[in-house]
């Protein structure tokens, strides 16, 4: 696989949140967060699921993120990454020390996505939603010397989801379980893709939550681009990964949070074969 193909993978953890998306959040509550994400990586998962080396690649990403209840059934729901880096060290000889390959880097708005979460069961026992999420392509898809410094892929997609959940407790704890199916609809050659995840999560002192997850996606493979497209975009088409990771979120009062987040592909197809952290700041209104 050639290294211009960072895949969407990356946005799919950009937009995990510690957000409870199967409860919808109620009229006038809203849920806010400010974030700063991380992935750089020298090496990726090929289309053959085998490892490889690759110049060391990496974006940062500085967004926001908000739930708001315009009703007590139906949720806005979006994502702002404000600002992108996308950037490539320099490489050089490890015999003669010569450079090898300048480095390089972009700034850049990303891609927003845009959603409605509709509750069709909310009780004490079970939540169900379903939510359509529109991806904007307000990024900028082609950029850098070779044209593979991207922030977003150049396709307006949709993906329909399904959301199941349930509180428990794990002892004395609070905790919750939740499981989710979603098609991904897109566009310009993309292939249609089928995602799934389940996640649980476990409050304790009133103050401090962790959370465990697995995501996943596999790809339909009926776009009419190969893995890497004709603008040497980094945003792959027919990514396919298994991501486990998890959240460390701690209330500060009962309204102001802080949180960190790690999440990586176990195993994957065109994606990179390295771990992305988050740290964050979270309001609930």
């Amino acid at each position: 696989m050639n290294i211009k193909t960072i895949s969407a993978f990356v946005i799919t953890l950009l937009i995990t949140q510690l957000s409870f998306s199967q409860w919808t959040k109620g009229k006038g509550k809203g849920y806010y967060k400010l974030s700063a994400w991380s992935l750089e990586a020298d090496q990726h998962y090929t289309s053959s699921g085998a490892v490889d080396p690759n110049a060391t690649r990496g974006n940062f990403t500085m967004s926001l993120y908000g739930e708001y209840g315009v009703t007590d059934k139906i949720d806005v729901v979006a994502y702002i990454p404000f600002l992108t880096r996308i950037y490539q060290n320099t490489q050089v000889s490890g015999t003669t020390g010569n450079t090898l390959q300048e480095g390089e880097s972009i700034n850049a708005f990303g891609d927003v996505d845009f959603g409605v979460r509709y509750g069709l069961i909310k009780n004490s026992f079970l939540a169900l939603s379903t939510t359509l999420k529109l991806g904007l392509p307000t990024g900028k898809n082609k950029g850098g010397s070779d044209g593979s410094f991207q922030t977003g892929d150049g396709e307006f997609n949709q993906l329909l989801q399904l959301d199941a959940g349930l509180p428990y407790h794990l002892f004395t704890k609070t905790a919750y379980a939740k499981t989710y199916i979603g098609f991904n609809n897109r566009t310009e050659g993309f292939s249609d893709e089928f995602h799934y995840g389940v996640e649980t999560g476990v409050k304790f002192w009133d103050k401090f939550w962790m959370v465990g997850r697995l995501n996943a996606v596999k790809s339909f493979r009926n776009g009419s681009l190969s893995a890497q497209n004709a603008q040497g975009s980094i945003f792959a088409n027919n990514i396919e990964y298994v991501s486990v990771g998890g959240d460390l979120a701690y209330y500060i009062t009962k309204k102001l949070g802080i949180s960190f987040t790690y999440a990586s592909a176990i195993s994957g197809r065109i994606i990179y074969a390295k771990p992305s952290y988050s740290g964050g700041v979270f309001l609930e209104l």
